[in-house]
């Protein structure tokens, strides 16, 4: 497998939830309204969050915005991040008294430990293998020691490749990777897994692999 430069996967996400995004907001915003396993994990992570003194939290890839307004309900002070302009135009449509911005998770707009916790919900499954280690320095780098990540991801071996979607042609591929080679990776970056989760596929025709669910926190002191 060819070695993707950093702008080529970004350029394509980017461009692939531009295309869909109104449709994806149609169909997905409320996704998360009859899964009680994942808002369970929101919660947790919030919580955690929320006993820190520094409560803010980058929700990295947001998307619509619906694990921001879940995290502002449990107590945090969340920032929804994307990189998609017109997912946050929705984002900010349908969450108006929310945050959000336009930015990419290998540069974020926030100074070196200036956040609690940093939510990636189903976003790095979008990040090659040989750009994830960069993506966890950059989360590394703006929590502050002891704050905790939040990563959600479908758990395999092959990646899913999408070339069309709410018929709109994409170039999208999602990447999916076992729990303990995150966990292993997340320990090379300065992170320990504090909880992980994985629940078996929904039988709503939308899944049809496993979910995985870690919660880290950012070694005390380590760069």
């Amino acid at each position: 497998m060819a070695v993707m430069d950093a702008c080529d996967f970004l350029d394509t996400t980017r461009d692939g939830y531009d295309r869909t995004a109104a449709s994806y907001a149609e169909r997905f915003h409320d996704h998360l309204d009859d899964k009680p396993v994942d808002q369970a994990v929101v919660s947790a992570f919030a919580g955690l969050v929320a006993r820190g003194v520094n409560k803010r939290v980058l929700d990295v890839g947001c998307g619509t915005g619906a694990t921001t307004a879940m995290l502002a309900g449990q107590g945090v002070d969340p920032l929804g991040v994307d990189l998609s302009p017109n997912m946050i135009a929705h984002a900010r449509r349908l969450n108006p008294d929310l945050h959000f911005a336009v930015g990419s998770m290998l540069g974020l707009d926030a100074a070196d430990g200036s956040v609690g916790g940093v939510c990636a919900w189903y976003s790095i499954i979008h990040v090659p293998d040989e750009h994830l280690t960069e993506v966890f320095a950059e989360f590394h780098r703006v929590l502050v020691p002891e704050g905790l990540l939040l990563l959600a991801f479908q758990v395999g071996d092959q990646p899913r490749i999408l070339t069309e979607a709410f018929g709109e042609e994409v170039a999208l591929t999602f990447a999916r990777r076992q729990p303990q080679s995150v966990a292993h990776l997340l320990g090379e970056s300065g992170f320990r897994v504090y909880a992980e989760v994985v629940r078996q596929p929904d039988d709503d025709g939308l899944e049809s692999t496993p979910q995985a669910y870690l919660i880290a926190r950012r070694t005390e002191g380590g760069d």
